[in-house]
């Protein structure tokens, strides 16, 4: 099968021939039809973080079983599934405790070292990206990574729910416990942004304020569901956030870009008792200083959240049926569809203003 792969940081991704084994144990072998494009891929494709080259990424996908393990009891050929990024054991004091995204052993997902590699090039070992590597033809993934999903919703719109959508939803709707009539300020909505929108919305915020540079995503950010909009390139950002909530500060503030100066303003927009969630991470070197006197009088909290805090199996489930009953969106996270050939052009038109997510839908078969 075609896989794009790392063949070193920095250097972009390389469609090339990989072998993909039979499924084992509780492994699916599943035909992809749709792979998101995620910052998170890329990021860990240009900064060496330890992981064995080459690499097959990939981790928003949506596909058909076209094979089961031996031990696989939760799908069968023909299921359409959409994988996650969370690897889980499922046995675990912290899985057990409903707190998959803290699981204690996420190894238990992957191959022992005495088992033949799940990819091979020409016998060598190729390191399948977070259990998933689906920036591929085909994907052999773990149960546990698994999700089925209502045939009824589109493969590209499918692939986003195991990272995209959990991740900014989830952030609103799990960690910081949104609810109804509380306000909330999304800073960045990229398609993981958007998503947050889509948590506050479902969660009852009464004020939505969607903070980015761009006009375009600003824009896109209204369709979602943003009650009021900033471009913090033309005005202060935390002024026009104390302005819109009369001077009081937002409830919870989700900073999805990552950078030192917005999370330091993210914290400056939130009320006494506010909270602030650190989702974006594009920089692994990025840090902040905080001031321990001013958060205790403050009573703020900063928080860092991974993948929404989310249970998949429970999550991925309900945006489906949200989506089905036209409470949730999807369709307009889907910018751009491309071929499996063309993932580093894809992950140069992220960059452009109006793009949301670009998805893999050819060349895959």
């Amino acid at each position: 099968m075609k896989a794009a792969l790392v063949r070193k940081y920095g250097a972009g991704f390389v469609t090339e021939e990989v072998e993909i084994a039979t499924p084992l144990g509780r492994e699916v072998l599943v035909d992809v039809k749709a792979s998101g494009l995620c910052h998170t891929d890329l990021s860990v494709s240009q900064f060496d973080l330890g992981t064995p080259l080459p690499l097959a990424l990939g981790h928003e996908v949506a596909g058909v079983v076209a094979a089961i393990g031996p031990e696989v009891s939760e799908f069968a050929v023909g299921d359409h599934v959409v994988g996650c990024l969370l690897q889980v054991c499922g046995n675990c004091v912290d899985c057990l405790a409903g707190r998959s995204y803290q699981c204690r052993h996420p190894e238990k997902t992957l191959r022992h070292a005495d088992q033949p590699p799940r990819l091979s090039v020409k016998g060598c070992c190729v390191t399948q990206g977070f259990g998933l590597g689906g920036f591929a033809q085909k994907a052999l993934i773990h149960e546990n990574q698994l999700v089925k999903v209502d045939e009824r919703v589109p493969f590209p719109q499918a692939a986003l729910l195991g990272c995209g959508v959990v991740t900014g939803a989830g952030a609103v709707i799990n960690t910081s416990n949104t609810q109804a009539g509380d306000s909330v300020v999304i800073i960045g909505v990229g398609g993981v942004g958007l998503n947050a929108i889509n948590g506050a919305v479902v969660a009852g915020a009464s004020i939505i304020i969607a903070v980015d540079i761009s006009d375009d995503k600003l824009e896109k950010a209204k369709k979602f569901g943003a009650t009021h909009t900033i471009n913090s390139s033309k005005v202060d950002p935390v002024a026009e956030v104390l302005a819109i909530t009369g001077r009081a500060g937002a409830d919870s503030a989700f900073d999805f870009v990552g950078a030192p100066s917005v999370t330091q303003a993210g914290l400056d927009m939130l009320r006494i008792g506010g909270g602030l969630y650190l989702i974006g991470a594009t920089d692994p070197t990025s840090s902040i200083q905080v001031s321990n006197l001013n958060l205790v009088l403050s009573q703020k909290k900063i928080q860092g959240v991974y993948m929404g805090s989310a249970t998949a199996k429970r999550d991925i489930p309900l945006y489906v049926e949200m989506y089905l009953q036209g409470r949730f969106e999807l369709d307009g996270l889907v910018s751009r569809e491309i071929a499996l050939d063309a993932v580093n052009e894809g992950y140069a038109a992220l960059k452009e203003p109006g793009v949301a997510r670009v998805v893999i839908t050819s060349g895959l078969s």
